[in-house]
């Protein structure tokens, strides 16, 4: 952490990073601009979100895997420049069509890299030195979270929205050449085994199909494309889980839903991020049509969730530790509920201080309560030699829990295709997606309290071993990578290696 190459392995992380996480936050601010200036229905907003979130979802543990075999710097490295062309061709999208598309393909790039960053750490710094660097790339990148919509805001209502994709480009630019001159290359000596690519096409037709039904049943009803998508969705869910239970090399291999802990932990994943989806997703755009905020207010609205997640999540995870997850787990979905029974609040002209910023503080407060130890349940309920496929099956759950909210709410909403143009429709339909979102919460709030054990981070039923500490033996496991540059100044002395 303390050389200029250590410095440059986090600079290119962080980068790589930021570039998937600004995209995110900073999209749905972009949305009322995007769609006016594209002509596109709220059918084409929504596949504006989902297409990037489909792809994501449905390839961020391939993309975990190929890293592991290929070379963890390879594949992050291609999958920067694999999102920025795609970045390009978002900011040059001349209608919606070509903008989906484009999205779709920013999703392999981001399925690429996003695995890479922190496993480019785990990698390349000595284990006394981990700690550190995974909280200075945390911290980093909840700086550029709290960046997002704000910078996303300004963009929009100055240069126009295209450069909240364009901006990616020079990013990259920045982020390749360092990769490639400071970041050593690692991967796993022990990946093998064929590639499930069978599993990532079959639950990304499967996600694809359903999400084409939920968002098309608006505007053409019950019709027989719309009733065939969903069902042809279902049936190649079935075949997607009927090919990980037989496969020697699954994608998402079945016994990791041995422990009940993990599977209930994934379960109030899927609540709580569905929420989280939907509501990022319809609240910038309530914010702007319904209240009159241009796009930076309504980016700069929201960044109090952000702040308070930046200074306190560390603090949550810690008192987790001390009370277990089950309590902050029951609370935080609770709290999260409440936050979002308050934006009900947001008609239009509302004051900031009386009606936006106390829904904003309470749900900040339910996140941060629930976020980091939702997180370290997770990883506490494998073992230690599978806390990154448990990581990216958690990550793949969020991903396609929003997809499917973003989807599906407008439709239970009952949001037509031109809701977004008329002040009135939305706010009514809102008031009504923010009460799913709050039950829906509540279910994650219930599910949390019935299954997950208070005292499981104290004592879970598999933690992890000491790792190697001695250079040479962390090195030859693959757990490090080798001295970074010979004129670096010498490392700070050994703990006594392990005698076997």
């Amino acid at each position: 952490m303390g050389t200029a190459t250590g410095r440059l392995v986090l600079l290119t992380t962080v980068l790589g990073s930021a570039m998937a996480l600004l995209d995110s936050t900073v999209v749905n601010v972009a949305l009322p601009k995007i769609g006016e200036d594209l002509g596109a229905d709220l059918g084409g907003l929504q596949w504006t979100v989902n297409a990037y979130m489909l792809t994501l979802a449905a390839l961020i543990l391939l993309g975990g895997a190929l890293g592991d075999r290929f070379g963890r710097r390879r594949v992050f490295v291609i999958g920067v420049v694999w999102f920025a062309v795609a970045s390009l061709l978002c900011g040059l999208a001349p209608n919606a069509v070509v903008l989906i598309g484009a999205r779709a393909l920013q999703g392999v790039g981001g399925a690429l890299l996003t695995p890479g960053s922190l496993a480019l750490i785990q990698s390349a710094f000595w284990p006394d030195h981990r700690a550190r660097a995974v909280g200075a790339w945390s911290g980093l990148g909840g700086v550029g979270a709290a960046v997002g919509p704000f910078l996303g805001g300004w963009l929009v209502d100055g240069p126009g929205w295209r450069w909240v994709f364009l901006l990616n480009v020079p990013l990259a630019a920045v982020c390749v050449p360092v990769a490639l001159r400071y970041v050593p290359e690692s991967r796993d000596p022990q990946a093998g085994g064929r590639f499930d690519v069978a599993g990532a096409v079959l639950g990304a037709v499967a996600l694809g199909a359903v999400t084409y039904a939920l968002i098309a049943a608006p505007d053409e009803g019950a019709s027989p494309l719309v009733v065939g998508a969903a069902v042809g969705g279902l049936l190649v869910a079935g075949a997607f889980c009927y090919l990980e239970l037989h496969r020697a090399h699954p994608m998402l291999p079945p016994d990791m839903f041995a422990s009940r802990q993990f599977t209930a932990i994934n379960l109030v994943t899927l609540c709580v991020y569905a929420a989280f989806g939907g509501f990022f997703f319809l609240s910038v755009v309530q914010l702007q049509v319904v209240a009159g905020y241009s796009a930076l207010a309504a980016g700069a609205a929201l960044l109090p969730t952000t702040v308070l997640m930046l200074l306190f999540s560390a603090r949550s995870g810690e008192l987790a530790q001390r009370t277990g997850p089950r309590l902050p787990l029951t609370i935080g979905p609770l709290l999260c509920a409440a936050g979002m029974l308050l934006m009900l609040r947001v008609h239009a002209d509302p004051v900031y201080w009386r009606d936006v910023l106390p829904a904003l503080l309470v749900l900040g407060a339910g996140m941060v309560t629930l976020v980091a130890p939702l997180t370290a349940t997770v990883l506490a309920s494998v073992d230690v030699g599978r806390a990154g496929l448990a990581s990216g099956i958690n990550n793949a759950a969020a991903r396609a829990a929003g997809l499917i909210a973003v989807a599906a709410l407008p439709l239970l909403a009952g949001m037509g295709p031109d809701a977004y143009r008329s002040a009135g429709a939305f706010d009514d339909a809102f008031r009504l997606a923010m009460l799913w979102c709050a039950g829906v919460l509540l279910l994650g709030s219930v599910l949390a309290w019935a299954t997950v054990r208070s005292d499981f981070l104290a004592h879970p039923p598999n933690a992890p071993q000491t790792e190697p500490s001695h250079p040479e033996c962390a090195h030859h496991c693959g757990l490090t990578a080798p001295p970074l540059d010979p004129g670096e100044p010498p490392r700070p002395p050994d703990r006594p290696a392990p005698s076997t």
